[in-house]
């Protein structure tokens, strides 16, 4: 069922996009300043450039992990812009932005796509709309889908996180049904489901470390599964805790693309004990974790949390195992 997509050339582009390659991405952080939550432009550059720099191959702004609903459109152009301009000043040009642009019309998806795109994505990342809940079923979620991917100048990534969407879950079925349009170019799989992933992946003929394939994405979305995505012939991870430990993370997909499988689950077993107690943390604890171990970081936007102290002293013991690795490479 697999069909040609259009990874590296979308709706509206005079030039040829950045194709997304396999290897792992990171959903971005949002800094603001401490005391006044404004955005903390140069941090979100520095960031920016850092995870680049440690073998991420694409960046992904304006998902869960960077606090979207907090921001009002001008601050995600901003930080969008702000990304894109940075990676390009420090020579990254081959890595791509994704955007996420989820409203809950067509009209307002579609809208801040044209935003992003202009802000220098070329890609983005869509949650289904689920404020009307009940009305959500599957028809309406096809006609949804399809009418963005009609109208949006940057290519899709269907982003498939039940727990952000009042419990709405993008079975296999539907995913690749959907997949067909040729403006729809990959899913990320944070429902942590490898079987869903395998089904898509292998339907989709996806990008793998050792083949082209039609050029869709199937993205494992958490860093705990990062060998098991390689297993399921996935493309990549796109996993928050890339924020923090980039390397380690790229470690393991590259033993797990060169056949070393015992190497690369050892590896994964530090990796996913270390992503258990950032994901438990959620954005604060990986905002803190970034901040005890490079020096940036800080607080998100209220009302979400500042974590305590001891908080922050337990989250550390919690990650200094996979910390150490982090520091070795």
């Amino acid at each position: 069922m697999s069909s040609t997509h259009t990874n590296g050339n979308g709706n509206g582009f005079s030039k040829p996009l950045t194709p997304l390659r396999h290897g792992i991405y990171a959903p971005t952080m949002t800094f603001f300043d401490p005391e006044t939550e404004d955005l903390d432009l140069p941090t979100i550059r520095k960031h920016s450039v850092r995870l680049a720099r440690a073998g991420l191959v694409g960046l992904v702004t304006m998902g869960s992990n960077g606090e979207a609903v907090h921001l009002t459109r001008a601050e995600k152009t901003a930080v969008t812009r702000a990304t894109r301009e940075a990676l390009d000043e420090a020579g990254f040009t081959n890595v791509p932005v994704i955007c996420g642009a989820s409203e809950q019309s067509i009209r307002g998806t579609i809208d801040l796509c044209h935003e992003g795109k202009a802000a220098g994505a070329e890609y983005t990342l869509l949650v289904p709309p689920s404020y009307y809940r009940t009305a959500m079923d599957e028809k309406r979620m096809e006609e949804y889908y399809l009418g963005v991917a009609n109208g949006s100048p940057l290519p899709i990534i269907l982003y498939n996180y039940p727990g952000a969407v009042a419990g709405i879950d993008m079975d296999s079925d539907f995913i690749i049904k959907i997949s067909q349009h040729p403006n729809i170019v990959g899913t990320k799989f944070t429902c942590g489901n490898t079987g869903k992933l395998t089904r898509v992946a292998a339907a989709m003929d996806a990008v793998t470390p050792h083949k082209q394939g039609s050029g869709y994405m199937a993205f494992g979305g958490m860093a705990d599964f990062t060998a098991q995505t390689g297993c399921s012939g996935g493309s990549g991870i796109i996993a928050g805790g890339a924020n923090v430990v980039p390397k380690t993370i790229v470690k393991v997909w590259t033993l797990w693309s060169q056949g070393k499988y015992e190497e690369a689950m050892k590896l994964q077993v530090v990796l996913s004990k270390g992503d258990w107690v950032l994901t438990k943390a959620a954005i604060p604890g990986t905002k803190q974790a970034i901040q005890m171990h490079f020096g940036y970081g800080g607080y998100p936007r209220r009302p979400l949390r500042r974590m305590a102290d001891e908080e922050v002293k337990v989250l550390g013991e919690g990650i200094a195992e996979v910390m150490k690795v982090e520091n070795s490479l």
